[in-house]
């Protein structure tokens, strides 16, 4: 029954919040992580899916976001794809902290984006 909720819930997030959700849970993931590579492996792996689904988003014709917001997401897409993919599981502890803090801080601000904070 706690399933039932926690699907009806998750299906009436706006789009803002999913992104929100996913970028929070992947941090987590990777800080949880750092310590067990075949963790840190799948940790990366769901990072960087995030990533390209967050480029597929802002790729759309149809993506209301500024044309900068949408350039600067790039940027970090790419960033975050290429350097997961040059280190995997090697990555030194200051650029899986970079991933960390840029997830939280991009979460951070789709949800404000949807209050309306600024």
């Amino acid at each position: 029954m706690a399933d039932d909720q926690a699907t009806w819930s998750f299906e009436r997030l706006s789009s803002n919040e999913e992104g929100a959700f996913g970028l929070s849970k992947a941090a987590v993931m990777l800080d949880q992580a750092r310590d067990e590579q075949g963790r840190l492996a799948a940790a990366l792996d769901n990072n960087m899916e995030v990533w390209v689904a967050i480029r597929t988003l802002v790729n759309q014709k149809d993506n209301p976001l500024p044309d900068e917001t949408k350039q600067n997401l790039m940027k970090l897409s790419q960033f975050v794809t290429q350097t997961t993919m040059a280190q995997g599981v090697e990555m030194p502890p200051e650029v899986l902290d970079t991933f960390i803090n840029i997830n939280l801080q991009i979460s951070e601000g789709l949800l404000e984006a949807r209050s309306g904070g600024a």
